[in-house]
């Protein structure tokens, strides 16, 4: 006759949260490619409110402009900052500072930290709107008036976040390289027509750049519409799915840029 001791009760309590985890995970995939799955359908149908398009895009585009100008101005002095700091211990010769700056704002710098950015406002923003409709049964409504949710309440946002997402990202880039050219100007004496420098910029680091505009404009509203649709209880529950708005749809820009990224490598070699 066998006896458990407290070290199988523990090995057992820790092989049990793993697997209730790896279950919540697969749980939650499946949700998150059902609402991807079902966004695709309904955008292809094409049939939406009018002006619902129009709208999201001044909710996602036009209110964060203010913010995604500072936080990319104030990243655009930091990092040509930093990299003029680094390069004058190995060669103090700045000619190719505004270019090499500029290459790494078209390819990654950009698109990723706006991507982040948008990651915070606009996926908190989504998931709490629609987790409120949900738990005050707005949502059981839009279904007992034969409205689908995913197309009334995340597709307008996806096809906004797709367009305002990469002129959010593209703003937020010229904004970085012009305090950066500020920055270069003032603390290492480089002139500003020997920053704004477009040799090192290929059409390869353009694609790049752009498909991470796409990739982020699409998952942000996806991630954060699956988010609110999951949210359950009062007030508590809409907490929690803003938080794990801004967690989800953060870890899918980072995985994102990752893939895009590598495949980049592999494609163009650069």
């Amino acid at each position: 006759m066998s006896r458990s001791g407290p070290a199988d009760g523990a090995g057992n309590g820790a092989l049990f949260a793993v697997g209730a985890t790896g279950l919540e995970l697969v749980t939650a995939a499946r949700g998150l490619y059902s609402v991807l799955a079902q966004t695709l359908y309904q955008v292809a149908r094409g049939r939406r409110e009018r002006g619902a398009v129009v709208a999201q895009m001044y909710e996602i585009g036009n209110r964060s402009l203010v913010f995604i100008t500072l936080t990319m101005g104030a990243l655009g002095m930091i990092l040509t900052y930093q990299i003029g700091v680094q390069q004058a211990r190995i060669v103090p010769d700045y000619g190719m500072l505004g270019a090499v700056f500029l290459q790494l704002l078209v390819r990654d710098i950009a698109a990723s930290l706006g991507g982040l950015m948008l990651a915070t406002r606009v996926g908190a923003g989504i998931a709490a709107e629609i987790g409120s409709m949900v738990v005050t049964e707005q949502v059981d409504a839009l279904r007992m008036c034969a409205a689908d949710p995913i197309d009334f309440l995340i597709v307008p946002r996806f096809l906004a976040s797709l367009v305002m997402t990469g002129v959010l990202v593209i703003w937020g880039g010229f904004t970085a390289y012009a305090t950066g050219a500020l920055t270069a100007h003032f603390a290492f004496g480089v002139s500003l027509g020997t920053f704004f420098n477009l040799t090192q910029v290929h059409a390869a680091d353009v694609v790049t750049g752009l498909v991470k505009c796409v990739a982020y404009g699409a998952a942000i509203p996806v991630v954060s519409g699956h988010c609110g649709l999951s949210a359950t209880g009062g007030s508590e529950g809409v907490g929690w799915a803003t938080t794990r708005a801004v967690v989800n749809c953060s870890l899918a820009t980072i995985v994102l840029d990752f893939l895009i990224s590598s495949t980049a490598l592999v494609v163009f070699g650069t």
